[in-house]
């Protein structure tokens, strides 16, 4: 059974952040506070004090005994302990792209970014493959760098949940979706704390756990509710989105909950509402990681299949399991051995369009 991770993360290390200070040295620079982190734009990333707070830099990686996520090569050795053949590689400081806000450096940024990821894959012969960020709030330069992106090997762009004043079913942001159908590029809708960006809820908290706990979940929910219900995969029906780091256990339940509102009020959507939720996860256009160990996996599975659900290890990140991340996925009895291959690795290919 093959094994590809949905949502890993490149820790990028000093080497990223050197070369970013070093072109763009009026954005970013060392916190002045005596800790471990950047200033980037004057702001805190992330920011991990007061409302929505962010993990604070310090705990933002896995502490497991053997773990080396230092290096591509420590990667490999991580991924094959865990029994993983490809791991497929989002941001961790690079998730602070989408809310960079000069437009000049958030172009500079996310091309210094995807060509450094692109180059920190290329020797791992295939089992590493990259996620690129986009300046998604500076209008169509972000379609100039995902096609570039494209030709440098990355398998699908970056997302946030919400851009600052826009949710993703804005009319602006209809060019960037044809460009994606277009070129056959999947979307990773993926949030995190503290990166100046909405979120739902969290500036109730102050505390990092209770924001995370809350977080990932509502974004995810405010991004699946703007582009069924605001008919984004109806324009645009070859669009593949993922939604990730929140399990799949909240989807029956939040299908079930915009199915009703299909049903009862969906006309009060402006231009109407055109399909029931559950056909745009049968048509493929909706993808969700999952947590293995997740309880309630079979109770998906029997209420809406197998097909639509990645397998994600959340590596090197503090709430990873590493290297026991798909011990459940592969032990397990309650799942049978199709849906097994389907989430361990074969949804994950279809998705992300791998060879």
């Amino acid at each position: 059974m093959q094994i590809i991770d949905a949502d890993g993360h490149v820790a990028e290390g000093a080497t990223l952040a050197v070369e970013a200070m070093k072109r763009f040295p009026d954005h970013i620079r060392v916190r002045d506070d005596g800790r471990i982190g950047l200033l980037i734009e004057g702001r805190h990333y992330p920011e991990d004090q007061g409302p929505g707070a962010g993990c604070p830099p310090e705990h933002g990686l896995s502490r497991a005994e053997g773990i080396a996520h230092g290096s591509m090569e420590g990667v490999l050795r991580d991924a094959s302990r865990d029994h993983i053949d490809t791991m497929v590689l989002y941001p961790s400081f690079g998730l602070c792209a989408p809310s960079i806000e000069d437009r000049d450096f958030a172009i500079g940024f996310s091309r210094l970014y995807n060509e450094w990821l692109a180059d920190y894959c290329k020797p791992s012969g295939g089992r590493l493959r990259g996620v690129a960020v986009v300046p998604i709030e500076h209008g169509d330069v972000a379609i100039d760098i995902m096609r570039e992106a494209k030709k440098l090997g990355h398998v699908a762009a970056m997302l946030p949940p919400a851009l600052k004043t826009r949710n993703l079913d804005h009319p602006d942001l209809e060019r960037f979706y044809a460009a994606a159908c277009e070129i056959d590029m999947p979307l990773g809708i993926h949030g995190a704390p503290g990166i100046h960006l909405p979120k739902i809820g969290v500036d109730r908290f102050t505390n990092y756990i209770q924001v995370h706990c809350i977080s990932f979940p509502f974004d995810q929910m405010t991004a699946m509710t703007a582009l069924v219900s605001g008919g984004v995969f109806d324009r645009h029906p070859k669009l593949r989105v993922a939604f990730l780091e929140a399990g799949v256990g909240w989807v029956p339940y939040f299908i079930d909950r915009m199915h009703e509102h299909f049903e009862k009020r969906g006309d009060w959507i402006e231009n109407g509402w055109k399909r029931d939720p559950k056909e745009y996860l049968q048509a493929g256009n909706v993808w969700v990681s999952c947590e293995p160990e997740e309880p309630i996996l079979p109770g998906v599975i029997d209420v809406l299949g197998s097909d639509f659900i990645l397998y994600a290890s959340d590596y090197p990140h503090w709430d990873g399991d590493w290297p026991e991340s798909t011990h459940h996925l592969r032990t397990r009895d309650d799942i049978d051995e199709g849906a097994r291959a389907r989430i361990a690795g074969e949804n994950a290919r279809r998705f992300y369009g791998l060879g």
